[in-house]
């Protein structure tokens, strides 16, 4: 029974939600582009959004992690600064650009959206304005409502176009509470989660989830993730679902990936498993009732938010749901009851020695492959010189590293995977016509070490002497501070074998991967892969596209056999995932590229679009 009419009506040729569909499977029936034309691919545009302008330190944090989307014949999308812009997706032009004015004056955990969602209002006359709207959420936390062709606010949602979502929030820290993922669109309701800014405190907002009327703005439903909480004296917060979440309208379900209760690395505040963090968790969608819970990491001490979408599929004749983790474990669940569908084992893993912690005993591992290796082993150490890999050595044995799940130390522990994954929020792309997904993967070895609070003004002192990526955090409230960096030596240069990041394809059918290819190079000559950020698509034309990588460059790999095929240069660097449509016959392929302020990559400002060069003869 079909309880809710789609958001948008779409044509096999659209690109109408961020994932690609209402379940995140970023599959594209298109094939005009295929293997036998790939190096036929042009650039067809260039838009430049502007959004790096006025200059401002804001622009260090700067991410256009952008995937646009294509609804009614116009291309939409959002820049770092959350302005809305509508282009023609035939020749880039700009059609309207709706600026909420984000005030660049104040400070904010991330400077990032990646994208926008389209909704139509069935009950509205064809020439109504706002009958098709454009729904954001900002880094302010507003969820903006503005006409589809117009890019006019539309007034009579909330107030002025907008819903605050700091209202009835335990806020600490204003620009610790955002919203950078697209929303979720179901029937008449828009939905979102929340980015909550780690590690500050252990009484950081809550991450509720919430639901509000798509005419209307007015509240529907809230979810509060971790409802054990104000139950316990010491009231933790997040557990927030700041990726994207999915929709199942003819099981009137939607599906929400949580992240960790605050804070990351000391749970000493929130004993036992910490129940629906780290999870995704199934509602009803017109109710918001929930309906089941499946997590993937006990009491999480890693950061191993759930931060990929989960992906909507068909395994063994059942609707499941596949998601795959920072841990670069994959699971695969029952879309109705979350049951995993394949074997997975609750093994023993290592017991903290930290005074107040109480590690879970076991954490739930699937028997099929991993996506990337599983903790650090001594063998696993890399270096181009004798010099370095004696380096990365010493910094190994320096560590506590009792294999995979090892807890922070006062010491120090390894981890790896680290923070950053496995695979983040680029998701997984999903061929729905062979039961095969791919991934984008990190393979980067951290360490983080708990800091007992009374020597943590020192040690804060030393924080801008740090060098890449090194990160220290009060996580006020608890016994501990904390600080967590990549194993590096200088250079800088990873210590653990490479490659740095793949990208991988999994059988579903046989529960092996296929295999891996790395994705980006850091050292020239050399197929190192790169700490990547953003997603892959996979089209039927035996093609995955992505980027993601520190490099400057799109990427198209044989899905069958991974071997890369095709491959551009961009103005900048890609932190973000593709997209592909077709517009009067001919398909293109269409990537947001403008660098990612905390990884370093190169900035810019770019949408770029390729599309195939009629007159070029395809390659034998």
């Amino acid at each position: 029974m079909l309880l809710f009419a789609q958001a948008v009506v779409t044509l096999a040729s659209d690109w109408a939600y961020y994932g690609g569909d209402p379940g995140g499977t970023r599959f594209s029936h298109l094939a005009s582009i295929n293997r036998a034309n790939v190096q036929n691919l042009k650039k067809a545009w260039e838009y430049h959004t502007g959004a790096l302008s006025p200059v401002t330190a804001l622009n260090k944090k700067a991410a256009f992690e952008c995937t646009p989307i294509l609804v009614n014949g116009t291309l939409y999308l959002s820049t770092p600064f959350d302005q809305i812009i509508a282009l023609d997706p035939a020749t880039g032009i700009e059609k309207w650009k709706y600026d909420p004015d984000v005030d660049r004056t104040h400070s904010y955990s991330e400077v990032a959206s990646r994208g926008v969602s389209a909704w139509v209002d069935s009950k509205a006359a064809s020439n109504v304005p706002c009958r098709t709207r454009i729904f954001e959420g900002t880094i302010d936390a507003r969820l903006l409502a503005v006409d589809a062709n117009t890019g006019h606010v539309c007034d009579g949602f909330g107030k002025n176009g907008y819903v605050d979502l700091t209202e009835n929030v335990r806020l600490r820290d204003r620009g610790d509470y955002q919203v950078t993922s697209a929303p979720a669109i179901l029937g008449d309701l828009v939905i979102t989660g929340s980015s909550i800014g780690d590690n500050r405190a252990f009484d950081v907002e809550r991450g509720v989830v919430r639901a509000y009327d798509a005419r209307t703005g007015a509240l529907r439903w809230s979810w509060d993730p971790i409802p054990w909480s104000p139950d316990r004296a010491h009231q933790t917060g997040a557990a927030n679902a700041w990726s994207t979440i999915s929709a199942d309208a003819e099981r009137d379900l939607i599906f929400i990936p949580t992240g960790s209760a605050g804070p990351d690395f000391y749970g000493g505040l929130r004993s036992g498993n910490d129940e629906h963090a780290d999870s995704v968790t199934a509602l009803r969608a017109s109710t918001g009732a929930f309906v089941w819970s499946y997590q993937v990491v006990h009491h999480d001490l890693w950061d191993y938010d759930v931060a990929s979408q989960p992906s909507l599929i068909t395994f063994r004749g059942r609707p499941a749901i596949a998601v795959a983790t920072k841990m670069g474990l994959l699971f695969v669940l029952d879309r109705e009851t979350g049951k995993p569908l394949h074997e997975v084992n609750e093994k023993p893993v290592p017991k903290s020695d930290v005074p107040g912690e109480e590690t879970s005993p076991t954490q739930p591992i699937p028997a099929w492959d991993s996506l990337v290796p599983l903790g650090l082993k001594e063998d696993d150490i890399w270096g181009n010189t004798p010099e370095m890999r004696k380096a990365c050595a010493d910094k190994l044995a320096s560590l506590r590293n009792d294999g995979f799940y090892t807890p922070p130390s006062l010491r120090g522990s390894v981890v790896f995977p680290g923070n950053a994954g496995g695979v983040n929020w680029g998701s997984l792309a999903v061929d729905t016509e062979h039961s095969i997904v791919y991934a984008n993967t990190n393979r980067l070895a951290g360490s983080v070490r708990l800091i007992p609070r009374n020597e943590y003004v020192s040690e804060q002192e030393k924080a801008d002497k740090n060098r890449f990526f090194g990160e220290f955090a009060a996580q006020s409230g608890t016994p501990y501070a904390m600080y967590r960096e990549w194993l590096l030596v200088p250079g800088p240069m990873l210590c653990n074998r490479p490659p740095w990041g793949a990208l991988v394809s999994f059988d579903l059918s046989t529960g092996k991967l296929k295999w891996q290819a790395p994705l980006g190079t850091l050292v020239p000559g050399m197929e190192t892969g790169t700490p990547n950020l953003g997603g892959p698509i996979v089209t039927s034309g035996g093609l995955v596209f992505t980027a993601a990588a520190m490099d400057t460059y799109l990427r198209a790999f044989d899905a069958q056999s991974g071997k890369e095929v095709w491959k551009a240069e961009l103005p900048a660097s890609a932190q973000s995932t593709p997209m592909t449509y077709q517009i009067d016959g001919r398909q293109y392929l269409v990537i947001c590229a403008g660098g990612h302020g905390k990884l370093g990559s190169k900035m810019g400002d770019s949408v770029v679009a390729f599309t195939l060069d009629e007159s070029a003869p395809a390659r034998p």
